[in-house]
């Protein structure tokens, strides 16, 4: 069964390495622009995500590539082939749907072979390439049961195994796991990560879902407001965020303006707004975008890389002095909300070994390491 969709993988190499390709692509809907001039290269066997808020064009940019909108400028390639002016049902994708979109008035079979009987495919091709594709997705035994006999994981499935039906280059997925709920969107989120495994094959994920990226992706892009802002590795993204709005958008941070005074090459000290003075150690962006003093920056320091100590805690280039003003028990975390003397607020996420909570208003001192956080340039 797997060696079929390998074989037919392999009968479709060609010289290029990449799957999707996106130049300069603008969308222009109704005088507003949608998509704004990005770049794109998404390569063979990748699991690629593109991530952002509702309105950032990525649903669009998706749209684009499955045919189902043109383009107002630029050109998207798929497997080195120009797409202009082809339609959705000529180009090798298969697009699956937050709604699944499956016929009601149709078992599950007959919605998987939908696709084949439109191409024509004789019997005995059809039965094989069928069975095969409820196979994979362990749906084999609902075959004769209708959507309405489903749950939403299974429909999920039934659309899964009629996009794979068709063997296509690139699989797109537009919030395929947004209708679930959360434990079973935790269920299929492994199962789509074995799937991909499996195939071989590329997919391209839309999602808003943060922690849904990050644990599938091989590859991030994060739009905003139509643009890309930074492509990256889950931890590159995470770790390494290039601008103040990925820093924010994928995961918790801690936020602080202000502007650089000191910069020694090893070092950075940046005066905040309201006077907390932050040591940063200097990162690539920083030295390419932005050297010497007086620069305006974002500092981000994660909630996870603060320590929460007392006034025995050594001293620290990053130490400061506050209340906690909230508490909140997570089982395996604690999340501490504190409020520095100078009136700023800090989200501090700390692994839960203590075996008493401490009370509310009691004097902490919060700290991390240079290291530790990133100054991003506005």
């Amino acid at each position: 069964m797997s060696q079929t969709v390998v074989q037919n993988r392999d009968a479709a190499e060609t010289n290029t390495k990449l799957d999707v390709e996106l130049r300069k692509v603008f969308k222009v809907y109704n005088g507003e622009t949608a998509v704004r001039g990005i770049d794109l290269d998404i390569h063979q066997g990748e699991f690629f995500s593109i991530l952002g808020p509702s309105g950032c064009g990525k649903t669009t940019t998706l749209r684009m590539i499955a045919g189902f909108d043109e383009p107002t400028g630029g050109e998207v390639l798929i497997r080195g082939k120009s797409m202009v002016n082809v339609p959705p049902y000529k180009r090798p994708v298969n697009t699956v749907f937050q709604s699944y979109a499956l016929f009601g008035h149709m078992t599950v079979w007959d919605n998987v072979a939908f696709g084949l009987r439109l191409q024509n495919c004789n019997k005995s091709e059809l039965q094989t390439r069928v069975g095969e594709a409820l196979q994979l997705v362990k749906m084999d035994s609902f075959a004769r049961r209708f959507p309405v006999q489903l749950s939403g994981g299974q429909q999920q499935r039934v659309a899964l195994a009629r996009a794979l039906v068709n063997r296509p280059t690139v699989m797109l997925l537009d919030e395929p796991l947004g209708a679930l709920d959360l434990k079973l969107r935790k269920e299929m989120q492994v199962e789509l990560s074995t799937l991909h495994r499996e195939l071989g094959i590329t997919f391209v994920m839309v999602t808003h879902d943060q922690e849904e990226a990050l644990s599938l992706s091989d590859r991030i892009a994060v739009m905003n407001m139509g643009k890309i802002e930074q492509i990256g590795t889950p931890s590159e993204i995470y770790e390494h965020p290039r601008s103040p709005f990925v820093a924010d958008f994928i995961g918790d941070t801690n936020l602080f303006q202000g502007r650089v005074e000191t910069s020694n090459g090893a070092d950075l000290q940046v005066l905040t707004e309201k006077g907390l003075k932050i040591w940063v150690k200097p990162n690539s962006t920083w030295q390419t975008e932005h050297q010497g003093n007086h620069s305006e920056v974002v500092v981000s320091v994660r909630p996870e890389k603060i320590r929460v100590g007392n006034s025995d805690t050594p001293e620290q280039h990053n130490c400061y002095e506050g209340k906690l003003k909230h508490v909140m028990y997570l089982g395996t975390h604690v999340h501490y909300l504190v409020e520095l003397l100078n009136g700023d607020s800090l989200t501090v996420l700390q692994p839960n070994r203590a075996s008493e909570l401490p009370a509310l208003d009691t004097l902490v001192q919060v700290y991390w390491s240079a290291a530790d956080c990133i100054a991003l340039p506005i």
